[in-house]
C-alpha cells in the first residue's frame, strides 16, 4: 500500500467536504502542519469543524481559515492572542467549545483508543462541566468527559517513513501523537522523508498503524509566536510590581520541587530560583526540565514553553506530548504551581480564564494544574484597574477552580489560605500598612504576621 502523495493538496484529495470535523496537531504555531493547512484554505471547503489546542494566530496556522469563513466551529483549550478568533467568538459568529488542556489532550487519546468516556476532577464545579455528569470517587467529584473523534486528523513530524512511522522533534510532539490516532483518516506530512527501514524502531513517536497518507512538506516557515531570548527579556520583565510579585512567590520552591509555571508574572519566578537550589520547571505542552532563554541568534521554532517563548533544556531534560504532560499533573506528580488571577477567594478559588463579554483566553492548562499539583500559589495584584477587590468572598468571574489555592501573594501582602476556607495575613510588603490591606481587600481575614 502506497502512502506516500507528492503534494499537500493530492494528500487531502477525496478526503474534503463541509461540515466535516478535522483534528489538526501543533501547539500555538509549533508543530503545525503548515503545507496541510494551506491545502486545507486553498480547498474552499466549509462549516468546517475543528479540533485542536488552538487555532493559531492572525494570518498564520490555522488563523487563516477563520478570516474566509471556513468554520463554524472551534474545539480547543485556548483562544490565546488570536484577535478575529476572540471576535468571532464573542460577536456569536463562532461556536466555541472551550476544553481544559489536560483534558483536550485526553479526549483525544481517548477518542483513538477506542475508549468512550473518563472521570476526571478537571473543571469540577466550573461553567465548562456544568450540564456534565459526575461521579464521586473517595471524597472528591470527578466529571465524566467523552472520547473525540475526527474524519481527518492532520499532523507535522519531524522525520517520518514511507509506511508512516513518525518521529517528532522537542516541544513540537505536543498534541500530534494523540491526534494522529483519532482521525478516521490521518494525513501526515514531515520535514524529512525517509525510505522504510532507515528509522530506528526505537526512537519512534507514532507508529505507521495510525498514518494512511504522508508527504515530504515544503518551504516551512516555523514562525516563532514569542522570540524571547537572554538579557533583553529580563530587562524588560525585571522592575516593578512584577519583579515584587516573581521574588516573592520563589521563596516558595523547595529543594527538589518539581513546578510548573504559568503564563505571565509566573514565568519570571525561574529568574529567581535561589542559586544552588535544584529545582526542575515542567511546561504541560511537553518539557520537563526548562533551561533560560536562549542567546540571541540561537532561538529553536522547535523548543517553546507554554507561554510560547522560545526556551533552552537543562542537563537531564526530557521531552514527551501533551497527554503524557498532563498525566504528570493530574497524578499529583508536580509539587508545585504557580499562577496568575483575576480573582480569588477565601476559601481558595480561583478565576483566571475568561471576562464574559470582553476577554476569552480559555482555561489552557490552569483547570488542570489547580485541580492536579499538590500545592497552588496565586500571584496578582491586589486590586483591579478601577481599584476593586480582586480577593473576595465569592468570584464574580467564571472560576478555574474551587478551593485549590493554598498561598495568594499580591503587590501589598501575603495571604496564606486555610484548610476549610479563611484567609491568614502573614506577610507585609514594606511601606504597606494592615489598614491599606483591609481597605482593599473584599473579605475578611486573620492576621498572624511572620516576624521581620
Amino acid at each position: 500500500m502506497n502512502k506516500v502523495y507528492p503534494d499537500a493538496k493530492a494528500a487531502l484529495d477525496g478526503l474534503l467536504h463541509d461540515n466535516m470535523t478535522i483534528a489538526a496537531g501543533g501547539f500555538g504555531l509549533c508543530g503545525i502542519p503548515e503545507n496541510l493547512i494551506a491545502a486545507l484554505h486553498d480547498s474552499g471547503v466549509k462549516s468546517l469543524t475543528i479540533v485542536g489546542n488552538n487555532a493559531g494566530v492572525d494570518g498564520f496556522g490555522m488563523g487563516v481559515l477563520l478570516p474566509a469563513r471556513q468554520v463554524k466551529k472551534v474545539m480547543a483549550s485556548y483562544v490565546g492572542e488570536n484577535k478575529e478568533f476572540e471576535r468571532q467568538v464573542l460577536s456569536g459568529e463562532l461556536e466555541l467549545e472551550l476544553i481544559p488542556q489536560g483534558t483536550l489532550a485526553e479526549r483525544l487519546r481517548a477518542g483513538g483508543a477506542g475508549i468512550p468516556g473518563f472521570y476526571t476532577r478537571t473543571g469540577f464545579g466550573t461553567k465548562l462541566t456544568e450540564e456534565k455528569e459526575t461521579k464521586k470517587f473517595g471524597n472528591k467529584e470527578y466529571v465524566l468527559e467523552p472520547g473525540i473523534t475526527a474524519e481527518l486528523s492532520i499532523v507535522k513530524a519531524w522525520k517520518g517513513d514511507k509506511s508512516g512511522n513518525l518521529i517528532y522533534r522537542k516541544t513540537s510532539r505536543n498534541f500530534n501523537p494523540m491526534i494522529a490516532t483519532c482521525g478516521k483518516v490521518c494525513v501526515a506530512e514531515v520535514e524529512e522523508l525517509v525510505e522504510i527501514g532507515e528509522l530506528d524502531p526505537d526512537q519512534v513517536h507514532t507508529p505507521g498503524i495510525y498514518v494512511d497518507r504522508i508527504i515530504q512538506g515544503k518551504e516551512y516557515e516555523k514562525r516563532i509566536e514569542f522570540r524571547t531570548v537572554q538579557g533583553a527579556t529580563v530587562a524588560k520583565a525585571g522592575s516593578g510590581v512584577r519583579d515584587l510579585l516573581a521574588k516573592r512567590a520563589a521563596q516558595e520552591l523547595r529543594e527538589g520541587y518539581y513546578v510548573n509555571l504559568g503564563i505571565g508574572i509566573p514565568t519570571l519566578v525561574a529568574n529567581y530560583i535561589p542559586e544552588g537550589m535544584n529545582v526542575t520547571l515542567q511546561s504541560e505542552n511537553g518539557l520537563l526540565g526548562i533551561g533560560p532563554f536562549p542567546k540571541p541568534g540561537e532561538e529553536d521554532p522547535d523548543l517553546i514553553n507554554a507561554g510560547k517563548q522560545t526556551i533552552t533544556t537543562m542537563p537531564g531534560s526530557a521531552f514527551f506530548s501533551s497527554a503524557d504532560s498532563f498525566g504528570q499533573i493530574r497524578g499529583g506528580h508536580i509539587d508545585l504551581a504557580i499562577l496568575g488571577a483575576f480573582e480569588v477567594t477565601d476559601s481558595g478559588d480561583i478565576a483566571n480564564w475568561m471576562i464574559p463579554g470582553k476577554m476569552v483566553k480559555g482555561p489552557g492548562g490552569a483547570m488542570d494544574l489547580v485541580a492536579g499539583v499538590k500545592r497552588v500559589v496565586a500571584v496578582m495584584e491586589h486590586t483591579s484597574k478601577d481599584g476593586s477587590p480582586k480577593i473576595l468572598k465569592q468570584c464574580t468571574l467564571p472560576i478555574t477552580g474551587k478551593g485549590v489555592v493554598n498561598l495568594i501573594i499580591t503587590d501589598l501582602c501575603v495571604f496564606e489560605v486555610k484548610s476549610g476556607g479563611g484567609l491568614v495575613l502573614i506577610e507585609l510588603h514594606p511601606n504597606v500598612t494592615i489598614d491599606d490591606v483591609r481597605s482593599k481587600t473584599g473579605a475578611p481575614f486573620e492576621i498572624k504576621l511572620k516576624a521581620g
